[in-house]
């Protein structure tokens, strides 16, 4: 992925926006105003996921918003109490008729099992066959470390194309993320922000200031240019757009280089490892 483009290639073809709105946490009324906000703002890459339980919301929204469906790229994921393939099959079903779509654009597995690689396989085998049947256009899997997705790459017949991790500065997931470019996977970053947590980061206000930018606009960016999709949110409208305008200026490699190399100073603690 280049940093300019506002659109990335998977590794099937098919086309995902390079900045999604990310949408866990947010229920209700609030959902379907927030994301009938983010279409207005110019947004078309909903992230979402049956554990947020805002499925439904978005569905409303999208409705409401009388966008054409095919200009809109829509993310959920499948939670780790419905894995399996058959309870996978099923999970996807609900999450489809809460939506109120035909298909999902991205279809995921939220966390991998670490007690249970065989619930794994058969859950990416459940995706696998919602793929060939056109219920999902692309498909893909979140929380995957390498060792996680070397297990998928060796039992698969069709490879992830997208891996959604938390990543932020202070958080690069290097190893990761360098397999999966290696392996033509798409990284998306959820928490680009480190759940607001960068923006009061000395170095990052530093940063920032000599762009003339803010410190969100700056981690956002900083994900584009290593070729990682962000997924910022906010229920904020003046930080829905600001989180957009990102397509006009450039991090120099001196800063990218300074935030790549930066230290774990805050984040979610959610750990891949003990899921």
């Amino acid at each position: 992925m280049q940093y300019s483009e506002e659109k990335v290639i998977l590794n099937n073809g098919s086309y995902m926006p390079s900045i999604g709105f990310g949408t866990s946490l947010i229920e209700g009324k609030e959902c379907i105003l927030n994301v009938k906000q983010a279409l207005e703002a110019g947004y078309r890459h909903i992230d979402t996921a049956s554990a947020y339980e805002n499925e439904s919301y978005i569905g409303e929204a999208i409705k409401e918003s009388n966008i054409p469906r095919e200009e809109i790229f829509i993310t959920s994921k499948v939670w780790k109490d419905s894995m399996g393939y058959e309870k996978t099959i099923e999970s996807f079903n609900k999450s489809l008729q809460n939506l109120g779509l035909d298909y999902i654009d991205l279809y995921l597995i939220h966390w991998p099992r670490n007690n249970d690689k065989n619930l794994n396989i058969e859950t990416w085998r459940a995706l696998e066959d919602l793929y060939k049947q056109g219920k999902v256009k692309a498909i893909g899997v979140s929380n995957f470390l390498k060792h996680h997705l070397d297990i998928i790459l060796d039992n698969c017949e069709i490879v992830p194309m997208v891996d959604q991790l938390e990543i932020h500065p202070g958080l690069t997931r290097k190893e990761t993320v360098k397999f999966c470019k290696e392996n033509n996977i798409v990284v998306e970053a959820w928490a680009p922000l480190g759940k607001g947590k960068m923006l009061q980061n000395e170095k990052l206000v530093e940063i920032a200031e000599k762009y003339n930018k803010s410190v969100a606009q700056i981690c956002i960016k900083w994900c584009l240019q290593n070729g990682i999709v962000p997924l910022p949110k906010t229920t904020n409208w003046n930080r829905m757009l600001e989180n957009k305008d990102v397509f006009d200026f450039l991090i120099l490699d001196e800063d990218i280089d300074f935030i790549n190399s930066m230290s774990f100073f805050a984040g979610s603690d959610m750990d891949p490892n003990k899921s």
